[in-house]
């Protein structure tokens, strides 16, 4: 059986929003994990798209098209689960990860020709905001 994270990593649906949220980043973790997946250090949320920009402005007071915006201009690491990743700036691991896939699109070409893309934008400690596009595996 697929899970709702497994069927987003593989590009499979792209109406859905894939959250991590670091445990020391977000004050009350607990109020959520029953509507996430809990991972070595932190929660992951998979939710239909409008519900998932409303939890995570909530869980992090951050407005997460501001968020995206802002770290699209500048290239990171972040790993394929969506939940690490290496800062730009100081090379420690993201507090943060708001990602979306966008479906196969054969007629804009690059990336978008091989597969569904990842999108996926990343805040550490530090302050950097970056961000990291890639081809979903299934």
């Amino acid at each position: 059986m697929t899970t709702e994270r497994e069927a987003f990593l593989a590009g499979e649906s792209p109406e859905d929003v894939h959250i991590f949220l670091h445990e020391e980043r977000v004050t009350n973790l607990s109020a959520l994990e029953a509507h996430g997946e809990r991972v070595d250090d932190g929660l992951v949320l998979v939710l239909p798209g409008d519900k998932a920009r409303t939890v995570f402005q909530q869980a992090t007071g951050i407005d997460p098209m501001g968020f995206a915006q802002e770290a699209m201009g500048t290239d990171g690491e972040i790993s394929d689960d969506c939940i690490s990743g290496a800062c730009p700036e100081c090379g420690t691991s993201p507090e943060l990860i708001f990602a979306f896939a966008e479906a196969q699109n054969e007629d804009v070409g690059g990336l978008y020709a091989e597969g569904p893309v990842i999108h996926a934008y990343a805040a550490c400690e530090c302050g950097e905001r970056y961000s990291e596009k890639w081809v979903a595996t299934a």
